[in-house]
């Protein structure tokens, strides 16, 4: 079971690799559902998950509330994408949709392009298209050489255990052409059981690991 563990700041980091994190998504402000971390933070982050061989998903998202960006924001986002290269680190998360409820196709392609080197993740932006969309949306994901779609299958307000017939239909659509990683509300507790309904090795929580964040 490959487990990625969603954290804030660096303090985590050092208890979750100890109890076995696969990989870590460093986040600021997880109460909003994550924004982009610091410098300094993704800067000691970085050095410290080299040494230690695991690889880091820096969160790129200038602020909470929904994923529809200005220029001003996509501008900023991909500064912050120029910098997570510059520093090593191995894949970055972020999602950019319409007001209608569809891909910003204009604004992903320019954050894909300052992705150069690195994995990408259209994170949980996902879940705020609107269902019709979501076929298409894997389909373009796909044809701009995303490698993974982070998804809770309906909004988080939802238990995931009602969102998995869900997320059944995106990995069986999706037929191994990009990664659909489940995520939000899977915990130590529920993910082996999570794992073996969905037919999936790779899982997304904050408290995926027992005794960290929580």
């Amino acid at each position: 079971m490959f487990k990625e563990v969603a954290v804030e700041n660096f303090t985590k980091i050092p208890t979750a690799v100890l109890k076995g994190a696969n990989r870590i998504e460093l986040n600021d402000n997880l109460a909003v559902g994550g924004t982009t971390p610091s410098h300094g933070v993704l800067q000691e982050a970085t050095k410290y998950l080299q040494e230690k061989s695991v690889p880091l998903v820096e969160m790129i998202r200038p602020r909470g509330g929904d994923f529809v960006y200005n220029d001003l924001e996509i501008k900023m986002m991909e500064a912050d994408l120029f910098e997570a290269q510059k520093l090593g680190v191995d894949a970055v998360a972020f999602g950019a949709l319409t007001k209608d409820g569809d891909i910003d196709e204009e604004a992903m392609e320019q954050l894909i392009a300052a992705s150069a080197g690195m994995q990408i993740v259209f994170h949980m932006a996902f879940d705020a298209l609107a269902e019709d969309n979501k076929k298409n949306a894997i389909d373009w994901l796909v044809d701009h050489d995303v490698d993974r779609i982070l998804t809770h299958g309906g909004p988080l307000t939802t238990p995931i255990d009602m969102t998995l017939d869900n997320i059944k239909k995106y990995i069986d659509y999706a037929d191994g052409r990009i990664l659909i990683l489940p995520g939000g509300g899977v915990n130590f507790e529920n993910v082996d059981s999570i794992a073996e309904k969905l037919g999936v090795k790779e899982l997304h929580g904050t408290k995926i690991i027992d005794g960290v964040n929580n």
